[in-house]
């Protein structure tokens, strides 16, 4: 699945995708056909699109993820065969993951390289309230994540950071030019030693779906494994933190670490700990619209550029209160 699952209706995206539906078809039990077709939206990297399908044994529904922009058609063998073999992982185990139908990663009979899972039941949720019963939830599901047993050859690759003291560009309007070049030293070092552990690597509200309510809510899906990698579980507590800070105010990013611990994980002290967060952070600079397109499609139209700087230099100089 992908970062978004609600639906917006009918698929009016006019690309061809004639090769990739005829490759689904070919990929689907009996005389299962496709009846129904409907674009998900909250997407950044893919584009997203729910199948409908009707055959002798019913009706049931499948995901197909293509990637369409050239960067990740580029890089799409690598991300899409990275998830085809984390959701065969994940099938013996109790995350809720998605299990892989078909993948095409070189789109070597799709238009665009594919791939096809099932639909996971739920819906994310992003608005202010509730969000502290579900960071809780987030919390405990990414301990349990963290702590799935794999062997040497099930590894996925060595985490990617995402940003470099090069590439980090401070808000054009700051009034607080000293606290971006401290936070960009702290990166300039090198990355503290670190226990590697099984890492989703883009954990965050918009990719975990959701059922119930009160004391019925429940974690229903775990989505979007492409960049699952190898390293520090700071660095995963760290991207769903700033994520929440973005999402719910700083606040709500300074407390998921400690929810984290509570929920039984593990994680580094002080300045090692505030290496990973400003990593994280840092790749959001100057004003995190990347996630808020996606974010405003699911409702949260009140995530403005403006607000989000605010609480992106927010969240860098409270990491820097409570852990330098």
């Amino acid at each position: 699945m992908g970062e978004g699952t609600e639906g917006t209706g009918v698929d009016h995206d006019r690309q061809d995708w004639s090769a990739t539906r005829s490759w689904v078809e070919k990929e689907l039990a009996g005389a299962e056909r496709i009846e129904g077709v409907v674009a998900l939206r909250g997407g950044w990297t893919s584009q997203m699109r729910r199948l409908d399908l009707h055959g002798p044994g019913g009706r049931r529904s499948l995901v197909l993820r293509s990637f369409v922009k050239p960067f990740y058609v580029r890089h799409a063998e690598g991300l899409l065969t990275r998830e085809a073999n984390v959701l065969r992982l994940l099938a013996a185990t109790d995350v809720p993951a998605a299990t892989l139908a078909a993948v095409d990663a070189t789109a070597r009979s799709c238009d665009h390289p594919s791939l096809l899972m099932s639909l996971l039941p739920g819906a994310v949720r992003l608005d202010d309230e509730g969000s502290e019963e579900r960071a809780a939830l987030l919390a405990r599901q990414l301990v349990g994540i963290h702590r799935l047993p794999v062997t040497a050859a099930e590894r996925p690759r060595a985490y990617q950071a995402w940003t470099s003291p090069e590439r980090v560009t401070p808000p054009a309007a700051t009034g607080r030019p000293e606290l971006w070049r401290r936070a960009v030293d702290v990166i300039r070092q090198e990355p503290p030693a670190h226990q590697g552990r099984f890492l989703h690597r883009d954990f965050h509200p918009g990719n975990v779906l959701f059922e119930g309510a009160g004391a019925d809510l429940r974690i229903s899906g775990v989505v979007d494994w492409v960049e699952t990698s190898w390293g520090p579980a700071d660095l995963d507590v760290a991207h769903c933190s700033t994520a929440l800070a973005l999402l719910h105010g700083v606040p709500a990013g300074m407390g998921f670490a400690d929810r984290y611990v509570a929920a039984g994980g593990s994680l580094d002290d002080g300045a090692a700990h505030l290496y990973w967060r400003l990593l994280d952070a840092l790749a959001f600079a100057p004003d995190a619209e990347k996630v808020a397109v996606p974010w405003r499609e699911l409702g949260r139209v009140d995530l403005t550029a403006e607000l989000l700087t605010q609480r992106l230099e927010g969240y860098i100089a409270a990491l820097f209160a409570r852990y330098a």
